[in-house]
């Protein structure tokens, strides 16, 4: 049997509890590993060691942290089929998924790798006689990230590779539905070079140790990806100590696609955008607008293609749903789905669950009194909505708390950009799904969907600190 310890210092540590929980596949609910249970206590060591790790990581060599970043990606390029057999039995990714995060986490390594040798500064005239003035960016310390389960290899070089870059240390946090993905982020960076100490992570409920992590007297800075409940909390926490905090939260998202649109690419994009990974993620199409005429070929054209959607078997590459993570939310959705019809919305696809897995499922006729018009289901569920002009699916895609993900379909570029410029999400996306992200952009939403951004440039905002230096001559 497989059992993962804690990370701290460089080396495996068992906890101090002496406890360990089960990580399971969501397909079959095998047991993968027995994983160490952190506590409070552990969470305080691995923040100790953090600390003690940045007083030398943070001056250290530019071309050492761009050799580890480089050394990573192809580490992982070497080790692909490992990460992809993780992805695809801890967390149940379909394979185009998995692949999809193998690849993105090379492209980030790649692109952090870059970052030291650009942590620049100004020189500035003042007003002084016979002086001038610098500002430099410095490391903040320790930084506490905590990850999701449905991206978690993206959102580990996310958050990491920018925490090497940058010459900060990091304690990180995983969900507990994917540990093992996380064990062998640590091996590679390990492999890799990076010294122990600038990565750790302790494994456990998030409930229980989480508050000791964000609320750590030597804990700079946070970046937390999760769900909006838990961001507040932790914004909670970060505002009471001041600390610096990224959040990248949940979402609403639409998709709209105007009369004039490319009927072939709207739905490709909205299949995509709903179905990918089950649904489960943050920018998934879960609204979508259609103007009247386009709507009556695009919604029996895109009930067929739910039809026809492989469900279960992650072994095929062809398969694309996969198994709903847990339990717990799999009842969210079965309530989100059973609220609306008892409400009056109509299933235009969708009903018996295989197993684990839940259906493509597709409602109309949803009103703001349901649950699923407001809340993110998580899971592979849309409404979609018929409106007269691009105005109206403007005012339905902004009724919302989050602001995360835009899509519009239109060969209009005037209509393309009134609608950019009307929505009320962080990124805007045109005659393309609502699901992208490359490491270099600014990633991030408004509202509920959270708070600052993530990328190779964003990050420097909570990474990094301004100092000015000022140097009398005369």
């Amino acid at each position: 049997m497989n059992t993962s310890e804690l990370w701290i210092g460089g080396k495996e540590q068992k906890p101090s509890t002496g406890e360990y929980f089960d990580d399971l596949n969501p397909s079959n609910l095998a047991l993968i590993a027995r994983v160490a249970k952190g506590s409070a206590d552990d969470v305080d060591a691995a923040v100790n060691n953090a600390k003690d790790t940045f007083e030398h990581f943070k001056d250290a060599e530019v071309r050492q942290r761009e050799k580890i970043l480089c050394d990573a990606a192809s580490l992982v390029e070497r080790d692909r089929e490992i990460y992809m057999d993780l992805l695809v039995n801890e967390v149940g990714s379909p394979q185009m998924k998995a692949a999809f995060e193998v690849d993105y986490c090379i492209n980030a390594f790649r692109a952090a790798a870059g970052v030291p040798r650009r942590l620049v500064g100004q020189t500035m005239p003042l007003d002084r006689p016979g002086a001038f003035g610098m500002s430099i960016r410095e490391p903040v310390g320790v930084i506490g990230c905590i990850t999701p389960f449905n991206v978690p290899l993206l959102k580990n070089v996310k958050q990491i590779a920018m925490v090497i870059a940058t010459g900060n240390t990091s304690v990180l946090m995983p969900s507990e539905f994917a540990p093992q993905v996380t064990v062998q982020f640590a091996k590679t960076l390990h492999e890799a070079g990076l010294p122990g100490g600038v990565l750790n992570y302790v494994t456990g409920d998030p409930a229980e140790i989480g508050d000791c992590l964000t609320s750590h007297r030597d804990i700079a800075a946070i970046n937390f990806c999760g769900s909006p409940r838990v961001g507040q909390h932790v914004a909670n926490i970060a505002a009471k100590n001041l600390k610096p905090i990224t959040l990248e939260l949940g979402g609403k998202n639409p998709l709209i696609i105007l009369n004039d649109a490319d009927l072939d690419k709207a739905l490709e994009a909205a299949m995509l955008g709903i179905f990918f990974f089950q649904g489960q993620a943050c920018m998934a199409s879960s609204k979508i607008i259609v103007e009247s005429e386009i709507a009556q070929r695009f919604i029996p054209a895109f009930v067929e293609i739910a039809k026809s959607i492989k469900i279960g078997d992650l072994s095929d590459p062809e398969t694309a749903i996969g198994p709903i993570i847990s339990s717990r939310q799999g009842d969210r959705i079965r309530s989100h789905v059973a609220d609306a019809i008892e409400k009056g919305a109509t299933l235009l696809h969708g009903g018996d669950w295989q197993g684990n897995c839940c259906p493509p499922t597709i409602l109309s006729n949803v009103t703001s009194a349901m649950t699923v018009y407001s809340e993110e289901t998580f899971g592979p569920v849309t409404s979609i909505y018929t409106v007269d002009d691009l105005e109206s699916g403007m005012q339905l895609a902004n009724d919302t708390s989050y602001g995360l993900s835009c899509a519009i379909f239109t060969t209009n570029i005037s209509s393309a950009m009134r609608a950019a410029k009307k929505s009320g999400a962080g990124m805007v996306h045109i005659n393309a799904m609502s699901i992208q992200d490359e490491p270099h952009i600014p990633f991030g939403g408004n509202g509920l969907s959270g708070f600052g951004r993530e990328g190779t440039d964003a990050d420097l905002d909570i990474m990094t600190k301004w100092k000015w230096i000022t140097m009398q001559i005369d």
